[in-house]
């Protein structure tokens, strides 16, 4: 990739996000056309002879937040590489927009679907608007190299997630929230009608953790993205999810609404937890609360509705 220009017309806010636009201002937007379907039909995964997910079948709600998600090692992750088409499937196929993605040209599946992957590193001295820009990679070509187009780009994706003061910092020397605001403005550069991430959340604080998913959260609103997230932490998920998808051992339990799939019932199916649900007081979704051995009613009220 061509390296890009500085940002000589972006000056850094005085203080985090004060030159964050707001989101009807953004202009680092997918285009309006309608993102385009993503669905799983009989897929087949497999690492070697272990099979991981078969005959899974999934459609992605376009346009919405669907969360993944699962114990460990049920296939949540392996399932979102197969979306991202990076892991090719055995059997069966991921469609977008009614073709086999791993048909598709690499360029044209990179300008449709972004991934962030679990925990990625960055090389040693990499700066944050170098990583940025290579969000932009696919849009390059031997006859198209860096434009005013990609400038752009990479100067709004910054300011949409709040790193715009850090541009010109190696990555490595952020902290974990800054760090992962900083992959996301990426893909957030890529301009993919598509996202899909891989425990964003994973080692960051409380307050970070919040941080990231409200982004999440303003990327969709705003530009209307498919986002497809794997989380671990269920109240997150009924938080932030329009769509649950709940996995166990390679196998879509339950998907809907999160009001509609998280039970206590569920949880304890999933996750071999016994817990009661009830209702988050400050956005109506569901609170899964666990109970243990050391906490809660006798064993036959252990499971509320």
């Amino acid at each position: 990739m061509t390296p890009h220009p500085t940002l000589t017309e972006t000056a850094p806010p005085s203080a985090a996000g004060a030159d964050r636009p707001a989101p009807a201002d953004t202009a680092a937007t997918v285009p309006a056309a309608p993102p385009p379907s993503l669905r799983a039909e009989q897929l087949r995964l497999t690492y070697g002879d272990r099979v991981v997910v078969d005959g899974l079948d999934l459609v992605i709600p376009p346009g919405k937040i669907s969360v993944i998600v699962g114990a460990n090692a049920c296939g949540k992750s392996t399932l979102l590489r197969a979306l991202a088409r990076l892991l090719n499937p055995t059997a069966g196929s991921v469609q977008l927009d009614g073709k086999a993605i791993h048909t598709l040209p690499t360029r044209q599946v990179a300008r449709q679907v972004g991934i962030l992957p679990q925990a990625p590193v960055a090389p040693e001295g990499l700066t944050v608007i170098d990583l940025v820009s290579r969000g932009r990679a696919p849009h390059q070509t031997w006859w198209r190299q860096w434009s005013a187009a990609d400038e752009a780009a990479v100067a709004e994706a910054l300011a949409a997630t709040g790193v715009t003061e850090f541009a010109d910092r190696p990555v490595d020397e952020l902290s974990g929230g800054q760090r992962q605001r900083a992959w996301i403005a990426m893909a957030v550069a890529q301009q993919t009608p598509v996202l899909l991430l891989d425990e964003p959340t994973t080692f960051l604080d409380l307050s970070h953790q919040i941080d990231v998913l409200d982004l999440v959260v303003d990327l969709n609103r705003r530009d209307g993205r498919t986002v497809v997230m794997v989380l671990h932490d269920l109240n997150q998920a009924c938080r932030y999810a329009d769509h649950v998808i709940a996995m166990k051992a390679g196998r879509i339990v339950a998907q809907g609404a999160p009001a509609e799939v998280v039970t206590a019932e569920l949880v304890a199916e999933v996750f071999d937890v016994r817990c009661a649900v009830t209702e988050d007081p400050l956005t109506g979704t569901p609170l899964v609360i666990p109970t243990g051995r050391h906490h809660g009613p006798a064993a036959p009220a252990l499971v509320a509705g």
